[in-house]
């Protein structure tokens, strides 16, 4: 049975000259939480929105105050609130749920056949979950939970396709609750498990007597799940940190205290997983003046901490997600509070969790960025809230920004670039010689374009080639200039070095070897295009060498001769 279905409402659509921005005036206050990036790349954001409800009949009569009072508590109240989004950022559709209790959506994630899972709350204290299809039609959805007050905090997808739930649950002792036997503070942490299919695989509560809140989790490679949370007692809030097996069962569990002058607040955030599988965490920590600023740790699978670095702004400032991009560099969003307002918040870190570069984004009221996904094109959608100025009620806002955390412009549309790409090399396709993904990535597939062992000089066959390559693919890159960041050539080469064993000789001596076959197919490149194209070459072209990182490998093997390439990636402003 469906308890949850969605329908269609008017919105409002506000969009600067150039800037993607995409604003959803609703009633009443409203807000988006969470955003991914849809498979026909396009975006997906949920959050709630507040609904107004006919007034009871007025030929009812009462003769309890409280019977009047539930019968007037659904007039107002939130709903979940579904936002679909193109690369034109235009709506394509904007739905909200109809459930008889009022609820919030707070995690989207995206299922194998382009749908979606999402999670969130009723205001009175119960927990869904509901799978969608494509359109955002419910295929079902579950309601769960104890009797007394649930919330959740985050829905995250496992690697079988099924998604985990995570919050705090109100202490229980009645053994009928379809959740908890018995909970083990005031509150407590909950885990529910379900498969693809919406069957609840299991559910447990963990704690401490003091109060325990569940923020969020993320999987490891081998199945167990790292969990975050936050114990709260006396004048004390630490982080805690935790590692389940796939079945909820505890691995280890590490309490995360505060060292040093000021409160002795610290309130996590958000984790996510790297592609080293070590993990990153985001904090927010109060200082000596009841301000918050930025605290992020990196530690292992074994609870070892790698990095543990504060951040301090000018402002009061908090980091509510965080993503890692493909180079090693992060994208972190929030909020910062200056003298007179608040405004969303971006910010890049590098590999080490050393900032590079902040930017502040809204108007001269409240605007704060809750959630960011990167895109194939190595953009950044961010949801979060607007507030207009002279306005005391919050809108839906979705963005995008650049690897920069500039503001991305609606003009760039990667995917007519890539169809654009595909048309002007159709023959090349055809042949089998190239590759384009959709990520603006060109790979040559040609076993003839592939590099000898130890060899970074063309051949002929590679240059006449490459002549002809160039000479369609950079008057296009210049005519289209005024949006295309960064032209990428990257060398790479297989992991093999003579009969050399010692990792760090195969390594240096490969990644110079992968920097030459990049800087020869630069060159090459170069001296095919005329001089106003060189020009501007200079300023965008970028060469690197990945040495054997990235090889090709096919089930569990790799493809030597097809490692030894140079590849291209454009990036778009």
């Amino acid at each position: 049975m469906k308890l949850l279905f969605f329908v269609l409402l008017p919105i409002t659509l506000l969009l600067a000259k150039t800037d993607y921005s995409v604003i959803v005036h609703k009633p009443f206050d409203a807000v988006l939480f969470d955003i991914t990036q849809d498979y026909d790349r396009t975006l997906t954001a949920v959050g709630f929105s507040k609904e107004y409800k006919k007034s009871a009949s007025s030929a009812t009569s009462y003769t309890n105050a409280f019977d009047y009072l539930a019968s007037t508590s659904s007039k107002y109240g939130s709903q979940m609130h579904i936002i679909k989004v193109d690369n034109a950022a235009n709506i394509i559709f904007s739905k909200i749920a109809k459930i008889s209790r009022f609820n919030k959506a707070i995690a989207v994630v995206k299922t194998p056949t382009n749908g979606y899972f999402v999670g969130g709350y009723t205001l009175d204290g119960s927990l869904l979950v509901s799978k969608l299809d494509a359109h955002a039609n419910i295929i079902f959805t579950k309601i769960f939970g104890t009797k007394n007050y649930d919330r959740m905090n985050n829905l995250i997808l496992l690697s079988d396709g099924g998604v985990l739930a995570i919050g705090s649950s109100t202490t229980s002792r009645a053994y009928s609750d379809n959740m908890f036997n018995s909970g083990l503070g005031n509150n407590d942490i909950f885990l529910t498990r379900f498969s693809k299919d919406g069957r609840k695989l299991w559910s447990k509560k963990y704690g401490t007597g003091y109060d325990d809140n569940g923020i969020d989790a993320v999987e490891a490679r081998d199945g167990s799940i790292i969990v975050i949370g936050e114990t709260s007692y006396k004048n004390n809030r630490d982080v805690s940190m935790m590692r389940v097996s796939e079945n909820g069962n505890r691995i280890w569990l590490k309490h995360y205290q505060k060292v040093g002058n000021g409160d002795n607040t610290m309130l996590p955030k958000k984790i996510i997983r790297l592609k080293d599988n070590n993990f990153v965490i985001l904090l927010t920590q109060y200082n000596h003046m009841q301000k918050e600023h930025i605290r992020i740790l990196k530690f292992d699978l074994y609870q070892n901490i790698l990095i543990d670095k504060e951040i301090f702004t000018t402002y009061p400032s908090e980091l509510n997600d965080i993503k890692e991009y493909s180079n090693g560099k992060f994208i972190a969003v929030g909020y910062v509070k200056d003298t007179y307002d608040t405004d969303g918040l971006a910010m890049i870190l590098d590999s080490n969790l050393v900032m590079l570069k902040q930017e502040h984004y809204g108007e001269e009221n409240y605007d704060q960025f809750n959630a960011v996904t990167i895109m194939h094109n190595s953009q950044a959608a961010v949801a979060g809230v607007h507030t207009d100025n002279n306005s005391q009620e919050t809108n839906m806002w979705i963005t995008k920004l650049n690897q920069d955390a500039t503001l991305s412009q609606v003009s760039t549309d990667v995917d007519t670039f890539y169809e654009k790409l595909n048309k002007i090399f159709a023959k090349e396709i055809k042949l089998k010689q190239i590759m384009i993904k959709n990520d603006l990535t060109i790979s040559l597939i040609d076993n003839r374009l592939y590099f000898d062992v130890g060899q970074y000089k063309l051949t002929k066959m590679q240059m006449d080639f490459m002549k002809k390559f160039s000479n369609k693919l950079l008057p296009f890159l210049y005519e289209n200039r005024q949006i295309v960041q960064t032209f990428e050539v990257n060398g790479h080469t297989s992991s093999e070095w003579n009969n050399d064993t010692n990792f760090k000789t195969k390594y240096l001596n490969n990644e110079k070897l992968s920097l030459n076959r990049s800087y020869e197919v630069i060159s090459n490149l170069f001296h095919t295009q005329p001089k106003q194209i060189q020009k501007w070459l200079s300023k965008i072209l970028r060469g690197s060498g990945y040495s054997s990182s990235k090889k090709i490998v096919y089930t569990q093997f790799e493809d030597k001769k097809k490692s030894r390439r140079v590849s291209f990636k454009i990036i778009l402003r």
